[in-house]
């Protein structure tokens, strides 16, 4: 339940990082500084201006963001504009107030990110080709993560300063751990015997064309470099394998396995030193004559590994201290050490299971060497390979051939495809999407497309056309079917009107299901979140208003399927803590004023806005 609320705060800096940094970065507003010509500002915020391109880019990032949800595009373009305003809102001010980020926490922060990442650890070549394949200076590059960066420290003074009380914490389980008691009935969909009449079929054609219009198609070409297609082509010889086999020994070594078990001999405000070593020395000298896990068992005061003979498990180095790590590591097996002393106290150590390390021979792990050495090989052929996929595609937007043929790969095609649906490459959504961007659309090759982590694509249009208006006669049966769904609808809602006006002035909900022949469904107990019925519904139940005494809430809900249900909410019994929730007070707190941090923050960010120099020109938008 706690989960419900986000443990981290989710404003600015998340979405800039993610605009930013993702692969292919989406650099929104890079073409501002370019080739504006005398392209009126879709928008202004002080004197920076952002024209249709910046919003079509924010579009494009925000929409792959919310994919599989319903929402209308125009609703996103407006949404991504105005994130972009609270964004540059927002950069204006803290550069204003002077907040900076230093060059140093800029370059951690980006050595930090996976994308500039090699087997772990940052690629300063990984970090060159993606820049270079976004057209970006390493320059520029910094200067935007420093923005961001600044932008996140503004808003987690808000955040971070937030705190939440008992009371709050209590007034926000007696709303979570509500429960309530519900009655419901579904209204089955009325079946129609009457068919619409011609008139009616031309007029719903007439006035729903647009729904009936065959979908705009596109279909593309396109180049595509695999890495597994580049480690098939490294020509592998034993020379070559043994080299790397030399070079790479540590990647073919077996690591020393030595495991360890200790008594321990505490130094605290009871015992001094002396007397911890005097015991430590005493314990060494029965170890002539007793088991090591048997004494570490009676006077070893680390009690956890007591319990198991003073069993400390393998030995890693880095986890422990330098002196007790230089005492295990010297042991030989069976061996104990003398007296070694650390921040806890004094140790005895017991070196219970060695195994040497060693370099496995070369024939023992030749097909292991193999693989490693094709895929180091294709791993700098790929990022070759994709360096010169980024610059010659750019250098010649108007063909793939050219790339093709100094990369040694074919020119492949596509069938016509939707923005929605597509075959082969086009079932990816990043090759659907780059397909209707808009310089694809004027005749520009795309931007490399990255598909997994070895798989880049540019795609160039072949043909597009454009949505056409099917003609009545081809789509009849389809408006009659759809004349026939509204129809039942109507008579549906029609029918739960009246029984819901009825439940209103006071009537049983058992009888007027009787009546009607519908069965009534009873839910007690309902809790929020932790219940079994559709989400819809719900919501619908917990955001209903409480019942009065003597009368019960009446309202109703439509599922995703249509189906039309009656509710009648009878009963609200106010939440408590559970044993459960109480363990987790600390959480719940930190999260709750996390919540309201971020309320702050908004409100903090939307205050800024309107005081700012803001300028919207709403006549410059293209839809």
């Amino acid at each position: 339940m706690l989960t419900k609320i986000r443990e981290k705060s989710q404003g600015a800096l998340a979405w800039v990082i993610l605009t930013l940094i993702c692969v292919p970065f989406a650099l929104w507003g890079i073409n501002n500084y370019l080739d504006t010509g005398k392209e009126a500002p879709v928008a202004s915020v002080g004197d920076r201006d952002f024209y249709q391109r910046d919003v079509n880019k924010a579009y494009e990032q925000y929409s792959q963001n919310l994919q599989g949800l319903n929402v209308d595009e125009q609703t996103l373009k407006t949404q991504a504009l105005q994130k972009l305003i609270k964004d540059e809102v927002l950069l204006q001010y803290v550069h204003a107030e002077g907040l900076v980020i230093t060059d140093d926490e800029a370059r951690d922060f980006i050595k930090s990110l996976p994308y500039f990442q090699v087997d772990g650890k940052f690629s300063d070549k990984q970090y060159k080709t993606l820049l270079s394949s976004q057209r970006i200076s390493s320059g520029e590059f910094v200067s935007r993560i420093k923005n961001a960066l600044t932008m996140e420290q503004f808003q987690h003074s808000i955040v971070d300063s937030s705190f939440a009380s008992q009371y709050d914490v209590d007034a926000f389980f007696k709303i979570q751990n509500q429960q309530r008691d519900v009655d419901f009935v579904a209204v089955p969909l009325q079946i129609l015997t009457s068919k619409p009449t011609d008139e009616e079929i031309t007029t719903y054609y007439q006035q729903h064309q647009d729904s009936y219009q065959l979908p705009e198609q596109a279909s593309v070409e396109y180049v595509e470099l695999m890495f597994d297609d580049l480690a098939k082509k490294v020509v592998v010889s034993d020379d070559k394998l043994r080299a790397y086999y030399d070079d790479q020994k540590e990647l073919f070594t077996n690591p020393e396995r030595r495991k360890i078990s200790h008594i321990l001999f505490t130094i605290n405000d009871k015992i001094t030193e002396k007397e911890a070593l005097e015991r430590a020395i005493k314990a060494k000298n029965e170890l002539q004559s007793k088991d090591f896990s048997v004494l570490a068992a009676e006077v070893s005061d680390d009690k956890l590994t007591a319990k198991k003979g003073g069993d400390l498990g393998l030995f890693n180095v880095g986890v422990m201290e330098k002196s007790f790590e230089d005492a295990a590591s010297s042991l030989n097996l069976g061996e104990v050490s003398n007296p070694v002393r650390s921040a806890f106290g004094y140790h005895l150590i017991k070196v219970t299971e060695l195994v040497p390390g060693g370099v496995k021979p070369f024939d023992s792990v030749k097909n292991d060497v193999m693989l490693a050495y094709q895929k180091s090989q294709a791993e700098n052929a790929f990022f070759e390979a994709g360096e010169k996929l980024t610059e010659m595609s750019f250098e010649h937007p108007d063909s793939l051939q050219t790339v093709a043929t100094n990369l040694g790969i074919t020119v492949k095609k596509t069938s016509l495809f939707t923005k929605d649906k597509g075959e082969g490459v086009a079932t990816e959504d990043k090759i659907r999407s780059a397909a209707f961007s808009e310089e694809v659309l004027q005749g520009n090759n795309s931007a490399p497309v990255e598909l997994g982590t070895g798989r880049l694509i540019v795609i160039r249009l072949l043909e597009h056309k454009a949505a056409i208006k099917r003609e009545l006669s081809d789509v009849k049966q389809d408006v009659v079917s759809e004349l026939i769904k509204q129809k039942a609808q109507l008579q549906t809602d029609e029918k739960v009107q009246k029984i819901t006006e009825r439940l209103r002035a006071g009537a049983s909900i058992q009888a007027i299901a009787t009546e009607n022949n519908l069965s009534v469904k009873t839910e007690k107990g309902l809790v929020r979140g932790k219940n079994k019925l559709p989400e819809v519904l719900s919501n619908a139940i917990f955001k209903a208003a409480k019942p009065l005494t003597d009368k019960p809430s009446i309202f109703n809900v439509v599922l995703p399927t249509g189906e039309r249900l009656i509710v009648s909410l009878s009963k609200v019994t106010i939440g408590t803590m559970s044993e459960d929730d109480k363990k987790q007070l600390e959480l719940a707190k930190k999260n709750i004023a996390n919540a309201y941090g971020q309320t702050e923050f908004n409100q903090a960010l939307n205050g800024l806005q309107r005081k700012a120099d803001v300028t919207v020109n709403a006549k410059n938008q293209t839809q």
